[in-house]
């Protein structure tokens, strides 16, 4: 499954290190044009340039929240996933211990096959698409034999526990598909580029306002920027699922498949 996005496979912290490089050359050529033009500025024109810095900032506080909120929310839903579909998987192996004699060690044999599956997908990096789609092939095929056997029980043996097996069965494939999507679903590009841009936008404000203004941009700037730096880096790392140093926690999924013993 390719990806459209054009940052996706730069690591987080190349981004951020290259972002906080072009903001500090763009907050310099912001000094240059400043001087240029210091002679020629009115007190007008430089409270001017303050008030567009004021809202440069008041703007990029809002992407900034916007958009950690957007991250934050997709590495939540990606760990409530983990856990469902955990879940999902520990209740059709308990169900198993139902199904007829003739059939419990294939749908108990396949059934660890699946969470073996599953849980070697949880170790793949989001953006090794093509093992990803492997693995999850294979848990699909997985699934199909395990629905066949749950077909023919429930024709041969048509009661609530035959269907209690086919339903957590049918709730364990669901819980891969939301899976599958939580993983793939991550912040728009768009809205990460209007948010770099405009931090660079703001670094040759800061540097043309100081320069108009005959002061050279202090520690708290640099603090600032380096600040901002670090809130974009945890913003693309909570996006990308298994990428970067924040990653969901798959002992739910770990567990359930070691306590799955016949």
């Amino acid at each position: 499954m390719g990806r459209p996005e054009l940052m996706y496979d730069f690591p987080s912290y190349f981004i951020a290190i290259a972002l906080l490089g072009l903001m500090l050359v763009v907050m310099q050529l912001g000094i240059l044009v400043g001087k240029r033009r210091q002679a020629r500025e009115t007190e007008d024109s430089k409270n001017q340039a303050n008030t567009v810095q004021g809202s440069l900032l008041g703007m990029l506080a809002l992407l900034l929240g916007f958009t950690f909120s957007l991250s934050l929310g997709r590495y939540d839903q990606r760990s409530i996933e983990v856990v469902n579909e955990a879940n999902a998987i520990g209740t059709a192996w308990l169900r198993t211990d139902l199904v007829a004699d003739a059939r419990r060690d294939d749908a108990k044999t396949l059934l660890h096959q699946y969470g073996l599956i599953r849980l070697e997908t949880s170790q793949i990096s989001a953006a090794n698409d093509d093992e990803r789609d492997k693995l999850i092939a294979k848990a699909e095929a997985l699934f199909d034999s395990l629905w066949r056997l749950a077909s023919t029980e429930a024709r041969e043996i048509s009661n609530p526990v035959t269907m209690g097996f086919a339903s957590s069965l049918n709730d364990m494939i669901d819980a891969l598909s939301a899976r599958d999507a939580a993983v793939n679903r991550h912040v728009p590009e768009l809205v990460l580029f209007l948010l770099f841009g405009t931090f660079i936008l703001l670094g040759a404000v800061v540097g043309y306002s100081s320069a108009i203004s005959n002061i050279r941009p202090g520690v708290p700037v640099y603090a600032m920027m380096i600040l901002i730096v670090i809130l974009v880096f945890l913003i693309i790392d909570l996006d990308r699922p298994r990428r970067g140093l924040i990653e969901v926690d798959q002992s739910k999924l770990l567990s359930t498949v070691a306590a799955m013993k016949f």
